[in-house]
This record gives structure tokens, sequence and C-alpha cells, in this order.
């Protein structure tokens, strides 16, 4: 029998395998401290978790529009206007099974046989997988980590061709923390501009920057910007609502019409007490917004200072979102219990099984000097897991 070419050659998410097998580790008794999830570590507010309580009383439990409820719509619509001064309709925005979902239904929208989509490389790791899914081509402009990780624009120059179809920005950016400034964001704008290029800009953790760096929608910048990107957002991560699988995409009529046709024969609408939960995320109060970024921030800063005390590893202070990339590349070729560390997935298995510490290895974004870990976890299980690090690589050093 012979099954989908396409799909066959998709590759299994690696940050889901390495938290299921932490998560399994820890029910068969084994104490492991996972830095692999890519969630905040909080539990959804309260008055989000009341408003999907009062949702099922009422009786809010049928079919919706596939495309989203209108109340929602139209707290999505507020929400542009008051966060990123984009000023959208109703029938500019999608709400979709997670921000994931989103971007599926626009590649799905957009992409020919062969089109070209250029991705950042370190990238999440979904991006070129739903590329080729749908018969397109993810090509990869690789980044530095000497220009925080960020597009160049002679590399992307270098990787346009006539095929290129669109562009992919994720700031802030997951796995490296990047944050693009309106400089840099203008720079892509002008570029996609001049090779009438699709933008899609993944802006799912926009609430999550630190210090001196702010948040800028590349949709802002002009009116051409704005008609040629599709934002891509959710509640996964500013609300910490990951399992709630809710997100939202909003762009031109057209596009946002191909994307909710290609849904309604799909998935559908969202679950319909999600949606009436996400009204009251964007309609009440935003404390808890407040109160999530400055845990992550003191985390944040704890996690980069004791890496610099930890010898053969260093790593880049990320602007945003929960991640640091800890380039690891220094202790390839030495050896553990007479196994030589090649490679980052190798280093990612051996630290698992003798620290006990779960990581994601850097090839899984294409990036294989450098594992990234999470600070979505407790203060607790960052310090206890940075101890078990620092041991682990001592004892390949020695």
């Amino acid at each position: 029998m012979e099954f989908s070419n396409l799909a066959s050659k998709l590759q299994p998410s690696i940050t889901l395998e390495i938290t299921a097998k932490a998560n399994e580790m820890k029910k068969n008794g084994i104490d492991v401290i996972s830095f692999g999830a890519g969630e905040p570590d909080f539990n959804t507010p309260q008055n989000i978790i009341e408003a999907a309580k009062s949702a099922m009383d009422n009786g809010f439990t049928k079919y919706t529009p596939s495309s989203g409820i209108i109340e929602l719509k139209q707290e999505i619509v507020k929400k542009f206007k008051r966060d990123n001064n984009l000023d959208y309709g109703t029938s500019q925005i999608i709400v979709s099974t997670g921000a994931k979902q989103c971007l599926s239904n626009v590649f799905q929208a957009i992409l020919n046989k062969d089109d070209e989509i250029i991705i950042n490389k370190p990238c999440w790791v979904t991006y070129p997988e739903l590329i080729s899914l749908y018969g397109g081509v993810p090509v990869y402009v690789d980044t530095d980590e000497k220009d925080s990780f960020k597009y160049k624009l002679d590399n992307l120059e270098a990787a346009v061709t006539s095929k290129t179809k669109a562009i992919i920005i994720n700031s802030p950016n997951n796995p490296t923390g990047a944050v693009y400034s309106k400089k840099e964001l203008e720079m892509i704008a002008s570029f996609a501009e001049k090779y009438n290029l699709i933008i899609i800009s993944d802006e799912i953790y926009e609430k999550l920057i630190y210090g001196d760096s702010t948040h800028i929608s590349i949709a802002s910048l002009s009116q051409d910007a704005y008609n040629r990107t599709v934002v891509i957002n959710g509640f996964s991560k500013t609300y910490s609502m990951t399992g709630w699988r809710i997100g939202y995409a909003a762009g031109a009529k057209e596009i946002i019409k191909l994307m909710g046709s290609i849904q309604s024969h799909t998935t559908s609408n969202v679950n319909s007490i999600t949606q009436y939960a996400s009204v009251e995320a964007l309609s009440g109060p935003q404390d808890t917004i407040a109160y999530m970024k400055e845990q992550f921030n003191a985390r944040r800063d704890y996690m980069v200072d004791r890496i610099k005390a930890i010898p053969y590893v260093t790593c880049v202070r990320p602007e945003g979102a929960f991640y640091v990339m800890l380039k690891v590349k220094d202790l390839y070729g030495k050896y553990i219990n007479g196994e030589s560390i090649l490679n980052s997935t190798i280093f990612s298995s051996v630290l698992l099984e003798e620290a006990k510490v779960a990581v994601v290895p850097g090839a899984a974004f294409g990036a294989d000097d450098y594992i990234r870990l999470s600070y979505a976890t407790s203060m607790d299980n960052i310090k206890n897991g940075l101890d078990r690090i620092e041991k682990f690589i001592k004892k390949i050093v020695i």
C-alpha cells in the first residue's frame, strides 16, 4: 500500500518527543529536570477559566462559524489597534486551533508546487515541515550569533530567486529569543516589497520581551507592509493557554478568506468554549501578563549569569520568549563513559541518561552547535538543572 510521499517525509517534533520522554521518565519515578517544554509553567488565569465555565453553563457548546465567533474577532481587532497600531476589520481575522494551524492554513493558501519560502536558521521546527508538506521548498538563510541570529540583507539577497513566494519572521524568536528592531524590520519590509513577497510574521511571543527591547509588528511600518503581511498570534504564551488550542491570524481579506475556506473543510471551528474564554482573555484584566513576564525575566537573568560560570559553554542573552541557546560545540570530540560527544543530538541524549536533564538538541532547529534550554520552569528547577549540567560537563572534560 502506497501513502503520501510528502507526508512520509515529515519529521516528528523533537521538542514534543523530548518532553514526552522526560514525562515518561518522571512517571517511572526518575528525577528528571526538563528544559524542553515551550509552554509557560503557570496555570491559565482564573478569570479565563471562569469564563469557560460560564460559557458551558450558558449553553455555548455548539458549532460556531468556522473562522471564529464575531465577539472574539471584535476583541482581536481591538487588540491589534491597542497593542500594534494596526487597523483590521473582522473580515480580516481568522481564529484557528492554535497559531500552528494558522501557519498551516496560510501555507496551504499561498503555496504552489516548488514555491520557495525564506526562513532564518536556526528556526522553529514546524516551519519547514509544513512548507514541505504543502509542496513548497524551505530556503534557509543562516544567521550568526554575532548578529543575534537575525537576518542580514546580503544573506537575504543571496537567497531570493524567481520562485520565492514569501519570507517568515518570528520575533521574538523561537529558539534564539531574538527581537527585531524597527530598523531591521524596515530592511525586511523593503526587501519584501522589492521582490513582491508575502510576509508571514509569527508574533506569538510578543508580550514576552525584556529589558529595553520592544515589539513592533512589521505590518505597522507602511501601507505596503500592511498589505503583504499575514500576522500570526495566539493565546498560548501570553495567557498560558497552551492546552486550550487557539490562535489567530490577520491579513488581507483575500488571503484570510482562502484560509477560512481551507479551515472549513479541515477542522471547522475552534472549540466554542475556548473561544468564549478567549474573549475574556483579551477584554479582562491583563495583570497576569506582567507577573509572568517579571518571573521569566528573573529566570532569564539567572540562567544567563549562571551559564557564564560553566566552563566550555556560552550563550547570548535572549531579548524575548523563554529560551536560551547554549553553545556546546567546544565539547564535541570529547568522551564520557567511552562515548564520543559528536553533535547536539548525542550531547542531549547522554545528558538525559547521565544527568537526568532534558534539553532540545540544536540540530532540531538547524543549529547543531547548540542546545536549547527553556526557562519556562521554576527557579528551583533552573538552579538544580544547571548544577547538573555543570557536573556533567566537568565529567566530560576530566
